[in-house]
């Protein structure tokens, strides 16, 4: 694998464990929904915090625990939808837009409630943001390929709770969708061998619909988003 050679030839990358430790626990504790200031200023901060290779590396960490916690977290609620009712739910990473179409009133979008305290809309946004910014660097640290995955769930969850998981569409929303799509398509442009896109991804594409944004404060509508014309242009390039 070319990250791995990247790691294990290139004399000059320093990576530094502590100072990913420093500030992974800075960038949980510091920041999320108990933060008093708003989202953007937020994901503007971590973003400046997670500087260099370490940062990214941090960043990578970050993506993947939100996402492997959200996975987790359903099957949770899978189980207990089965012990309360005799309901079976089938959970799939790659696609789970089938288990929201069949049970979204019953399930609690998971990505509010990550256990590690990662909040979407802040250190999450800003870890994507990371990413996509240094894609071209992704594999001196790490590979590629399972971040990605994790990238397009993120991606597909996020637009799953829009739609069936009674998930409030605000300007701080579509501003993390935008961010995994454009970073989805960031990672896609530096792999030599890119791999299929997710079932999610190409069932959103094949749309054209526009989604009223909000403002975070209120019910106003401020603007709009197209989820499948966005995707189109970013991930069809």
């Amino acid at each position: 694998m070319r990250w791995l050679r990247r790691l294990l030839g290139g004399g000059r990358l320093q990576l530094d464990p502590e100072r990913q430790q420093a500030l992974l626990r800075e960038v949980r504790h510091r920041y999320g929904a108990h933060a008093r200031i708003r989202f953007p200023d937020q994901v503007e901060a971590v973003t400046r915090e997670l500087d260099g290779d370490d940062g990214l590396v941090v960043a990578a960490r970050i993506l993947i625990e939100a996402a492997d916690e959200a996975h987790a977290d359903l099957l949770a609620q899978a189980h207990e939808v089965h012990r309360r009712t005799g309901r079976r739910l089938l959970v799939h990473r790659r696609n789970y837009r089938p288990l929201w179409k069949e049970a979204g009133p019953a399930l609690r979008w998971p990505l509010f409630a990550l256990p590690g305290g990662f909040h979407p809309y802040a250190q999450v946004a800003a870890a994507v943001a990371v990413v996509g910014s240094r894609a071209a660097r992704l594999d001196r640290v790490t590979d590629p390929n399972p971040l990605l995955t994790r990238v397009f769930e993120l991606l597909d969850l996020t637009t799953a709770g829009w739609e069936y998981g009674r998930v409030r569409v605000d300007t701080d929303a579509a501003a993390l969708a935008a961010r995994l799509i454009s970073t989805a398509g960031r990672v896609l442009a530096t792999m030599a061998d890119p791999p299929r896109l997710p079932p999610a991804v190409r069932e959103q594409m094949r749309r054209n619909n526009t989604v009223d944004v909000h403002d975070p404060t209120g019910p106003r509508v401020v603007g709009g988003i197209n989820l499948g014309a966005t995707m189109r242009e970013t991930l069809l390039a």
